[in-house]
């Protein structure tokens, strides 16, 4: 009862259960009928993507895992969450101007730019983190000198990728030799 397939469609069912309820709340949200805080969204967009970063560390060769990266579930969802908050962030701040430090310093002022900016860190680490473990399915290093990449990319992004990238070329070097 519980194979693969059925785990698949179980994946399946609730990402799109979980999608129409978020939909519902996008409806109910744009009619200024808030359900939840700003606070509230940014805790469960972080609780949302631990379970992820903790699969991918511990289980990138799990079925579900797999599936949650293939479809980059999490990622897509999150992307919702950063649509809805930058749309309320434009609306209430205005046009958006990247042209200057002072510039982008004055828009995370505002409180749905800051958590649509978190957000969008959290969603690109997240497909960071995911393109690595797909690279290292040709590469073949060992989980455990991928899982530091891993916490490095979750905890502190670019640092992370920079240390994969670091490995990646020693790894390809070795193998060339």
């Amino acid at each position: 009862m519980y194979g693969s397939a059925a785990l698949i469609d179980d994946s399946a069912y609730l990402f799109w259960h979980f999608s129409l309820l978020f939909c519902r709340f996008v409806i109910k949200s744009t009619k200024n009928q808030f359900q939840m805080s700003t606070a509230e969204v940014f805790s469960i967009a972080n609780l949302l993507v631990m379970p992820m970063w903790i699969l991918m560390i511990v289980l990138p060769r799990w079925k579900a895992t797999r599936f949650l990266m293939d479809y980059k579930v999490v990622p897509l969802i999150l992307s919702l969450v950063y649509a809805v908050y930058i749309v309320f962030a434009m609306q209430i701040g205005g046009g958006m101007d990247f042209g200057s430090l002072e510039s982008v310093m004055a828009l995370f002022t505002e409180e749905n730019a800051v958590l649509a900016g978190w957000v969008h860190y959290l969603a690109f680490d997240l497909l960071v983190g995911m393109w690595m473990i797909k690279q290292n399915e040709q590469l073949g290093i060992h989980q455990l000198l991928m899982a530091p990449c891993l916490l490095a990319t979750f905890m502190f992004g670019p640092v992370g990728f920079l240390l994969f990238m670091l490995m990646r070329s020693f790894k390809l070097k070795r193998d060339l030799a």
